[in-house]
């Protein structure tokens, strides 16, 4: 998919401690894939581009993850699979690694679904990403924003029509802490 709209770089997937990858099937045939990056040492890949925003985050006591590599096949139009695949990489983010802030870097032409539909608002201005050799804005939302919007609306999607957000779409609280417990029992 990355190819496709003729990004650059390497869009494989690495093997990484601080970096987990999530797939979305259907039928056995995967539709989509998006990693969620955990803050370490080595920081996450936005600090290449946005590290001065990044840094005033972590200066406060933010944890901080980030989004990547999101990508769906262009047939599948569910947003119950997009957030389903959202949501739980937001539980790994809160219940597993204790993030506070999630930090997204987005082509231009897609800032307004992110804001739109997650809540996500625009850090600083259009920069230049060499990893993709496109542009990038940096967006962020904080994990109390999406676990109130969890708490509000999740699990809602029968009874929201014409919502303009993915949160009613995500698991209900419910469902959120049964899932959570699970992957910790794992991890």
């Amino acid at each position: 998919m990355y190819a496709w709209r003729g990004y650059t770089g390497t869009h494989r997937i690495d093997n990484n401690p601080n970096r987990i990858t999530l797939a979305a099937s259907d039928k056995g045939d995967v539709i989509g894939t998006v990693t969620l990056g955990i803050d370490s040492s080595m920081g996450i890949l936005a600090d290449e581009v946005f590290s001065d925003y990044i840094g005033e985050f972590r200066a406060r006591g933010a944890k901080v993850c980030e989004i990547t590599k999101l990508a769906f096949a262009p047939h599948v139009k569910s947003k119950s699979a997009l957030a389903s695949l959202f949501h739980v990489l937001f539980i790994y983010g809160h219940y597993l690694h204790q993030c506070t802030d999630v930090f997204i870097e987005v082509n231009p032409r897609h800032r307004r679904y992110y804001m739109n539909m997650l809540g996500f608002n625009q850090i600083g201005e259009l920069r230049s990403n060499p990893r993709v050799d496109a542009p990038a804005y940096l967006l962020h939302v904080s994990m109390d924003y999406v676990n109130d919007q969890i708490r509000k609306v999740g699990g809602t999607s029968a009874q929201t029509a014409g919502e303009r957000s993915l949160y009613p779409y995500f698991f209900s609280p419910r469902e959120e802490r049964g899932i959570a417990s699970r992957l910790l029992q794992i991890g």
